[in-house]
């Protein structure tokens, strides 16, 4: 007799085989996009889908679909309202325009199985906002909400946890990059955001970007040019900080998950300038050397999210 499956349950979801990197920064904003397979090998550049970009964020749907929304266009800074949605084959849609209030630097998860949320980020240098947006499981982005309850920030990162639940942490504050934090907020599988937790164990740094690995746990990673990572667990506890001490340090980079439960690094800014570095999270989190994804563009501030 075959097994029963609940239908909540993590296996029963499709979604995570697959990633997808996305827009960002090289000497202007682009319009690219990089396939992630499900053995975590980055392929050749994709050009031409939506607008040009950067420092947006990107979540899945659907269980599995996904989504890039917001961003801005460097240097101008003019902040952007629109999402592009990814098919379940990873074909990335034409601009989806005046979806919430325009900003950049924001981060993205998904929650509650099959929907997602955008929250944080700017509206322009040193305006951070706590605003956020709901994702239905049809990629629909929900009008503001005023995350009331979250310190208003950017560019932090985010990521699911606990099969139907997120989790925003890290970013900073003030007018300049230093004003950096070590807060967090949970996403319930509902998309309410809890208050601000202090997440002493882990180093204040933003620039960072954060996945799901293990089916159920998360994983922060890198960030202000560092290789330290911290492990989010299945109740939402970030641990302390862990050296990975394998990787490059960098920052401004992008991660997703990929075979149903590993993650990876990739892209992002290695002074003197933009990298194509990757690196591949286990499913026990741990983050391995550095893959050099000659296939893709080297570039800063892109996002990432997985589908299929």
């Amino acid at each position: 007799m075959f097994p029963i499956i609940p239908a909540n349950s993590a296996t029963a979801a499709s979604g995570n085989d697959e990633g997808i990197f996305g827009y960002g920064f090289t000497s202007s904003p682009v319009s690219m996009s990089n396939l992630v397979s499900n053995a975590g090998v980055v392929a050749t550049d994709v050009t031409g889908v939506g607008t040009a970009r950067n420092s947006l964020a990107a979540c899945e749907y659907g269980g599995d679909k996904g989504i890039f929304g917001y961003g801005t266009n460097t240097p101008t800074g003019t902040t952007r309202s629109m999402t592009n949605l990814v098919s379940n084959t990873g074909v990335v849609a034409t601009d989806t325009t005046g979806v919430g209030s325009t900003r950049s630097a924001n981060a993205a998860c998904s929650y509650g199985e099959d929907k997602g949320i955008f929250g944080f980020g700017n509206t322009s240098p040193g305006n951070q906002v706590a605003i956020t947006n709901l994702v239905s499981n049809a990629g629909v982005v929900a009008t503001d909400q005023a995350a009331t309850t979250g310190t208003a920030r950017s560019d932090l990162a985010a990521c699911e946890y606990g099969d139907d639940k997120g989790i925003y942490s890290f970013g900073y504050v003030g007018a300049d990059l230093w004003s950096s934090v070590s807060i967090s907020n949970l996403v319930s599988n509902t998309g309410v955001v809890a208050s601000d937790q202090a997440a002493t164990t882990g180093t204040a740094r933003n620039m960072l970007s954060a996945c799901s690995y293990g089916g159920d746990k998360g994983i922060f990673g890198f960030g202000d040019n560092t290789a330290i990572t911290n492990l989010v667990s299945n109740t939402g506890v970030v641990s302390s900080d862990q050296a990975a001490l394998t990787g490059t340090a960098k920052g401004y980079g992008a991660s997703c998950e990929y075979g149903g439960d590993k993650g990876i690094f990739g892209y992002g800014y290695l002074y003197p300038g933009n990298t194509a570095i990757t690196n591949l999270v286990s499913n026990t989190g741990v983050v391995a050397s550095d893959q050099a994804a000659t296939t893709g563009t080297a570039r800063r501030v892109p996002t990432a999210c997985s589908f299929n």
